[in-house]
């Protein structure tokens, strides 16, 4: 097929969804943008591939620019390259997903935006383009992929409570769980640590405090284990 180097698109973007955990409510964060088309509006994070980046560079650049950090779970989602999706111009979008601890410090909104917020999973704003649309994709891959894979001890500190688990999972997939239920499933997995440890600080009776033991799943998974929830 004969075509000319004028057809050859030339636009490639990353876009970041970034999930953090927030008194148990998923949370997630969208920058407010300074340049047109549409300035003032919101938008997940993202930017251009730069000539010498790969598509994970571009959006670990992207990620640690916003919040500062440089070491995070992060995995590619989809491509989202319909027509007219931004306007003036063809752009194709990788799209990214980061799960973070949640933090307000160290959050900056770059050099394109005007502010950076965390936004509760229920009370998102209108999002420019077809961000809305790869906000819930993403959603949908990240609600499959954590009951499949323990990648949800990305957005919890390393020393938890079964409670704050618990919570975990009911805000990412949007449910209830049975808490007899729901401990004795997740126990009988022996992928959490007992410390000799309980929370501090607290009105109520301190619970004990466990951690991820990422070894002992990766042992498991090698011997045929499936982590499913």
């Amino acid at each position: 097929m004969d075509y000319r180097s004028e057809d050859i698109l030339p636009y490639i973007s990353t876009d970041s969804i970034i999930f953090g955990l927030d008194n148990g409510k998923l949370k997630v964060l969208l920058i407010k943008r300074a340049i047109e088309p549409s300035a003032g509006s919101w938008a997940l994070p993202g930017g251009f591939v730069l000539n010498q980046e790969d598509l994970d560079m571009s959006a670990r650049r992207t990620l640690q620019n916003m919040t500062g950090m440089t070491n995070m779970f992060m995995e590619q989602v989809y491509t989202f390259g319909q027509v007219n999706r931004f306007p003036g111009r063809r752009v194709v979008t990788v799209t990214y997903y980061s799960l973070i601890n949640y933090t307000l410090e160290n959050l900056k909104a770059g050099p394109d935006a005007s502010a950076i917020h965390w936004f509760d999973i229920a009370e998102v704003p209108e999002l420019v383009f077809d961000h809305r649309h790869i906000l819930d994709t993403t959603l949908n891959f990240l609600r499959a992929k954590v009951r499949t894979e323990p990648i949800g001890f990305e957005l919890l500190p390393q020393k938890f409570t079964l409670t704050e688990l618990q919570g975990l999972y009911e805000a990412v997939l949007g449910t209830v769980f049975d808490t007899r239920n729901f401990r004795k499933k997740i126990l009988k997995m022996n992928l959490l640590m007992p410390l000799d440890e309980t929370q501090v600080g607290v009105a109520h009776r301190a619970a004990r405090l466990y951690s991820f033991n990422k070894e002992t799943y990766l042992k498991l998974k090698d011997k045929g284990f499936t982590f499913e929830l």
